[in-house]
């Protein structure tokens, strides 16, 4: 598996305990993203490393997660009904910069837009979905850290498929595993993924969209 991993205990004592952070596995010009779907879509992506085929759609929004634990949560360690497989995704850095650059608050921001039909503007002609939730434990309960999902329609979906995305990965068997691990109780001998926090080189981008804040 494609993926570095560390002891659960030890990727607590490295990640922030609270602040708006893009934890995520790293390469020198790639971070990992994750996506969960029913085992045809990810078997087709898999094979053809892009997503296509009878079961995939490009006329819906799609949303990728850097965070494992969050995507573990949304997907209830990929046993929820049409998540039953999970995927890691390669992307280069610059794709991921783009979706950041593009991307429009879920709900109205005061501090950002100057009124809410400039935000409505914005999302009226912006592709790309930004939200910051709450990050999970491995149990489910929610943290202080602060963890961003990022929603892509339009050609934006397009895009990513064709030229931001460098390698897909099924992690589910992975998974499975460190959740058999969690149910028995070993949480020693749990794994996960190995992240960092991801700042982008445009301080005013990080601004706007509270990466690194408290």
């Amino acid at each position: 598996m494609k993926i570095e991993t560390i002891p659960y205990s030890e990727y607590l004592a490295s990640v922030p305990e609270s602040g708006y952070h893009i934890l995520g596995q790293q390469r020198a010009d790639e971070i990992l993203v994750y996506q969960a779907f029913n085992p045809s879509i990810a078997e087709y992506a898999v094979q053809n490393q892009r997503f296509g085929g009878n079961h995939y759609s490009f006329s819906r929004m799609t949303w990728i997660k850097p965070n494992f634990l969050w995507m573990m949560y949304r997907c209830g360690w990929a046993e929820k009904v049409n998540q039953e497989s999970v995927l890691g995704i390669w992307l280069t850095k610059e794709g991921f910069t783009k979706i950041l650059e593009e991307a429009v608050y879920s709900s109205y921001q005061p501090s950002v837009y100057s009124s809410k039909e400039n935000w409505q503007a914005a999302l009226n002609t912006k592709n790309a979905r930004l939200q910051w939730d709450p990050d999970h434990d491995i149990y489910g309960a929610k943290q202080q850290r602060r963890a961003i999902q990022l929603g892509l329609k339009n050609e934006l979906v397009a895009t990513f498929n064709e030229h931001m995305i460098k390698e897909i990965i099924d992690i589910t068997t992975f998974v499975k595993e460190q959740k058999a691990m969690i149910d028995r109780g070993e949480i020693t001998a749990l794994q996960v993924p190995k992240e960092t926090v991801f700042k982008t080189t445009n301080q005013a981008l990080n601004e706007r969209l509270k990466i690194g804040s408290e």
